[in-house]
């Protein structure tokens, strides 16, 4: 069953996030035009982010004009956030959905901590070692979807515990040692440039427009989207919500494993301990995507945006000498700051 077109069952049934502001615009469109300062709001509203990104980057080009411009600084910007945005889009699949996982970072450590343990301790060629780590990742986020969806344990609980869980796995196959693999032409998959920059920024790219499309353009991206505004209504619509459910948790999980994928082919190796700092970068970058395109949602193209803000923060104040801790100041901050910004958005949403 897909969701009814017309504007007025739609209201009805709680899809009145989207469909209103697209009424709004046709209202525009027909002959009646907002104020000059709706606009102007409105514009703001969508690409704050993307403004304050411009002008972090225009302080630094002022501040380090040889340093920030240098093509090897805008390649580590731009070259070196693929995994994590996989794993961003890995989380973003519960959160659309209405869900929430916390065990995303671990099931792309383990994933990655698969394949240089089964290529280089026991042979297996490095294509199967993929499979096995992505088919993995996936049983991952089954066991995540069993618990939540059928017995209807809490996700926090769940996937807390099932973060702990994967970690400690990956740690017991790879002897609590650093697992690393040497290929050069699983290496090269990734690591090959286009015009400057290795092909793993093209895959993040292309991953978070198919993300996009799915979404707004799908009878099933507008069930996602439905079950994630309002769970009960969905069903009495018809909506398998079960399923969706379900279903957010097996695409995050894999995702995830495609991101550890990615992580070991680009970087040669992981600490099986080491997928706990991943977490907060991509939970900062999805709630700062909310600020961006959509505002008050999650969305694949906002979530690419806040990735390579967060970079560019970081790198920048790396360049001017700050020492490690302002990648934790910086994510943490940011993820405050994100989740401020999108209640304050969605508040002001509601009342309009």
């Amino acid at each position: 069953m897909t969701v009814q077109h017309d504007p007025e069952a739609v209201r009805d049934d709680g899809l009145s996030s989207t469909d209103t502001v697209g009424m709004q615009q046709g209202e525009m469109a027909g002959g009646r035009r907002q104020p000059r300062s709706n606009r102007v709001a409105t514009f703001l509203s969508r690409y704050a982010l993307i403004l304050v990104w411009a002008l972090l980057a225009t302080v630094y080009c002022v501040l380090m004009p040889d340093t920030f411009m240098s093509t090897s600084t805008l390649q580590a910007i731009f070259g070196s956030q693929s995994a994590l945005v996989l794993l961003a889009l890995a989380a973003l699949s519960t959160f659309v959905a209405g869900e929430f996982d916390l065990s995303f970072a671990s099931i792309m450590g383990l994933s990655a901590t698969i394949v240089p343990v089964l290529t280089t301790l026991h042979g297996v060629p490095i294509g199967a070692s993929c499979l096995v780590a992505m088919v993995t990742a996936m049983l991952c986020g089954l066991l995540n979807a069993f618990f939540v969806v059928v017995l209807e344990v809490p996700s926090l609980v769940v996937t807390l515990g099932s973060a702990s869980l994967f970690v400690g796995i990956a740690q017991m196959i790879a002897s609590s040692t650093i697992a690393s693999v040497s290929e050069p032409g699983f290496s090269d998959l990734v690591l090959h440039r286009v015009l400057g920059l290795p092909l793993s920024f093209y895959y993040g790219a292309l991953a978070c427009v198919l993300f996009a499309y799915v979404i707004t353009h799908t009878p099933l991206g507008r069930h996602i989207v439905f079950v994630g505004a309002n769970r009960d209504v969905a069903r009495l619509a018809g909506v398998r919500v079960s399923a969706i459910r379900a279903g957010s948790y097996v695409a995050g999980s894999t995702l995830a494993g495609l991101a550890g994928v990615v992580l070991v082919a680009s970087v040669g190796g992981f600490d099986p301990a080491g997928s706990a700092v991943y977490l907060l970068p991509s939970l900062a970058a999805v709630f700062l995507g909310t600020a961006v395109v959509l505002p008050g949602q999650f969305n694949p193209i906002g979530t690419f945006v806040g990735i390579y803000f967060l970079a560019t923060g970081i790198i920048g104040l790396q360049l001017l000498g700050y020492s490690g801790w302002v990648q934790d100041v910086f994510y943490g901050g940011g993820l405050v700051l994100a989740v401020s910004v999108a209640a304050v958005i969605r508040r002001r949403v509601a009342v309009a």
